[in-house]
């Protein structure tokens, strides 16, 4: 059990939290939630003892042993992979290095078997035989290919590092584990991994996430960070949602009743106050009417952003035809004979762990690289607006954001373009911040401003919910939903892949195309989805 004792943390004159008091127990997976700048990411640090509060205390179990997701990605680097996630447990680690030294010594004398024998002892008690079979399956269930094992942490790609670190927070059952966004830059199979790895697991959970999809799996508990407090609800997230919304409704109806009573009793006491037979009836009605007090509802500080994705003209039925498309990126060979045709009603879902295929894709279509081979034709009636998930070039000029979205409008009109920024929270003196200074979620969402007021009929968008919150997220969920045109996007948030796609194209290791008119759950539980993996597998122990 982790608690936190009338925990406040003050930022200068400003109280992040105050007198914050919280028990999390054994066997619940709490879904820490809240808008940016809540304090969800510092909170963990809080509990983790990465940062100390300005007042209060974090009380653990005695002998119980927590565990938290490193952020820091080039950390461990100069490991190997395996012990970076043997790391994760470090008297663990020490005992096996210590051990090591012991052995390597050339003068080993009894005081060295002594102690040679005392920490085989611990060892063992610790279950330290199956330590690198138990982190090689954490890092396969997670993706992380056996031949990568022994290979320095610094050779892996920036995802594959990612996995090795949360690979390391799982290792070791750990009593208190504590994960601050671990789905980013996982791909939608590894994240299926961590879910059931969740579900499964025993001890206490505490997880800051924007997904709403792997909150809904995995949570028995939401606390959620508004205004310095934190309030548990039972539950998963949609659960949280429904029971704060209907509490809201509740609280208004309440006061309602009461605004109506407050009324009925200054009208009684404006009328006869003055009058002496009915003096004590009005002097007892002012009685009640001091005794009544409205409910407080402070305005949750979530603010949602308005996305609205209208084209400018309807599309017709001819919209992408490509035809033997193949690329290969240093050697590899990303898309192989790409073939497939759009409708004017499709939403394409690209989805599958090869995430540089898809980025090239969606490149090649866009007229920003050249395939090797094949051919591609927009429809005559098609216009295309596009979401790169490497969007850093777009942010490099001295620009104020609503200089930047003019020069995207056909209407100039400052008033016009800034009626696009205000649906994306960008609201006042926000229009003349110059675009170097704006955050990850600040970029994303000019994006989104520009992807609006562009008009397109065809929007393609590569990993569009990243940097973004959970309010955010959910407002481009339903601007994609209600969208009339053609989508081709990728995302690892399962829910908005699951509700806004009609059709699923997973491009698979050696570039070839599947592609199926389905939704996602039906695509996964597929058996020609089952029969792809087990050929997969099996291809690669051969080649192994």
């Amino acid at each position: 059990m982790i608690s936190a004792n009338n925990v406040t943390l003050r930022v200068g004159k400003k109280a992040l939290f105050e007198d914050v008091n919280i028990k999390f127990t054994e066997g619940n997976c709490y879904g820490m939630i809240g808008a940016n700048g809540a304090g969800k990411s510092t909170f963990l640090k809080i509990l983790s003892g990465q940062l100390e509060p300005t007042n209060g205390e974090v009380v653990i179990t005695p002998g119980e042993r927590l565990s938290f997701l490193q952020q820091d990605h080039s950390k461990y680097n100069e490991y190997l992979v395996l012990d970076a996630v043997i790391m994760g447990n470090a008297r663990l680690y020490e005992i096996m290095k210590e051990k090591e030294r012991i052995y390597a010594k050339e003068d080993f004398t009894d005081e060295d078997g002594i102690r040679a024998s005392e920490l085989e002892a611990d060892f063992a008690a610790m279950n330290g035989w199956e330590a690198e079979s138990d982190a090689a399956s954490l890092l396969n269930g997670l993706g992380i290919d056996t031949e990568l094992h022994g290979k320095p942490v610094e050779d892996l790609t920036g995802p594959e590092r990612v996995k090795v670190l949360l690979a390391q927070a799982l290792f070791g059952n750990p009593d208190i584990l504590l994960l601050d966004e671990p789905t980013n830059h996982l791909d939608l199979d590894a994240i299926a991994w961590l879910e059931e790895f969740l579900i499964n697991f025993e001890n206490t959970v505490i997880v800051v996430s924007h997904d709403r999809y792997f909150l809904n799996k995995v949570c028995t508990q939401i606390a959620d960070i508004d205004y310095g407090k934190i309030q548990l609800y039972a539950g998963n997230y949609d659960f949280w949602y429904e029971s704060s919304q209907l509490l809201i409704r509740q609280m208004k109806e309440a006061n309602k009743k009461k605004e109506e009573k407050i009324k009925e009793l200054q009208e009684f006491i404006s009328r006869f106050s003055a009058n002496a037979s009915k003096s004590k009836q009005a002097t007892s009605r002012k009685r009640a009417l001091e005794k009544i007090q409205l409910d407080e509802i402070k305005p949750s500080s979530r603010k949602y952003p308005y996305i609205d994705f209208r084209p400018n003209r309807e599309i017709g039925n001819e919209v992408l035809s490509v035809e033997g498309l193949s690329k290969t990126i240093d050697g590899e060979k990303v898309l192989d004979q790409l073939t497939f045709t759009l409708n004017h009603d499709d939403k394409v879902a690209f989805v599958g762990s090869n995430e540089l295929a898809k980025t090239v894709l969606f490149r090649i279509l866009m007229g920003e690289m050249e395939p090797d081979e094949g051919t591609y034709k927009w429809g005559i009636t098609t216009s295309q607006a596009y979401f790169p998930k490497d969007f850093g070039s777009e942010f490099s000029s001295d620009y104020t954001i609503t200089e930047w979205l003019t020069q995207y409008s056909e209407n100039k009109d400052a008033t016009y373009v800034r009626g696009f920024l205000g649906r994306m929270l960008f609201g006042g003196e926000d229009g003349v911040k110059r675009l170097k200074v704006l955050s990850g979620g600040e970029k994303v969402r000019c994006l989104l401003s520009k992807m609006m007021i562009s008009g397109a009929n065809v929007l393609l968008l590569d990993e569009p919910t990243n940097h973004l919150d959970m309010e955010s997220i959910t407002a481009l969920n339903n601007g994609m939903i209600k969208f009339p045109g053609v989508l081709l996007f990728t995302s690892r948030d399962h829910q908005i892949v699951q509700t806004t796609a009609n059709r699923i194209m997973e491009i698979v290791p050696g570039g070839r195309l599947i592609d199926k008119i389905t939704t996602y759950d039906e695509y996964l539980e597929s058996d020609e989805m089952a029969r792809k993996r087990q050929t997969y597998t099996v291809n690669t122990e051969e080649d192994d």
